[in-house]
C-alpha cells in the first residue's frame, strides 16, 4: 500500500513471498515470527493481514497445518498410542473421564455403620454419655 495524495506518494510497500507466508502459517509460526523470518515489522504483517488475499493465505496455511498436526496425530492412534486414543477421544469426540459408583440396581451405594461398644469399659461409656448428652442436649440415655 502507497500512502499520498499524487501518484507513487508514500513509502514502496516492502514484497512478501506469499508462498513463503503459506508455509509459516503450516507451521502455525505466530505473527511475531512470521515478521522476523521475513524482515519485516509486526506492524507490517497485522497491516496486510488487512487485505483479503494476504488473509486467506495465511488462513489456508493455519488450516492446512491443522491438518498436518491431526494427521499425525491419527497415524499415532493407528500405531497404537493409547495416550492418543484417550486425547483423541476427548477432544474430537467429547468423551470425558467420568466414574461413576451406584449400588443394587443403580441405586445409592447403602452404607451401615454400627459402632461397637462392647470393648469399652464403664468409665468410657460414662464419658461417651455424658459428651452425647452435652451434643445432642439430651439426658441420659
Amino acid at each position: 500500500m502507497s500512502g499520498g495524495i499524487r501518484s507513487g506518494a508514500g513509502r514502496k510497500a516492502i514484497p512478501i513471498d506469499l508462498k513463503e507466508l503459506e508455509k509459516l502459517c503450516v507451521m502455525q509460526c505466530t505473527d511475531e515470527e512470521i515478521a522476523a523470518w521475513l524482515g519485516v515489522s509486526l506492524r507490517t504483517i497485522r497491516n496486510r493481514r488487512k487485505q483479503p488475499a494476504f488473509a486467506e493465505v495465511m488462513r489456508r496455511g493455519k488450516a492446512k497445518g491443522c491438518i498436518v498436526v491431526r494427521r499425525a496425530q491419527l497415524r499415532l492412534l493407528e500405531d497404537g498410542n493409547a495416550t492418543m486414543a484417550v486425547w483423541l477421544g476427548k477432544n474430537m469426540l467429547g468423551q470425558s473421564d467420568s466414574m461413576q459408583i451406584t449400588g443394587a440396581h443403580g441405586g445409592p451405594v447403602q452404607t451401615e455403620s454400627r459402632s461397637d461398644f462392647s470393648r469399652l469399659s464403664v468409665e468410657e461409656l460414662r464419658v461417651l454419655q455424658a459428651t452425647l448428652s452435652k451434643v445432642t442436649g439430651k439426658g441420659a440415655l
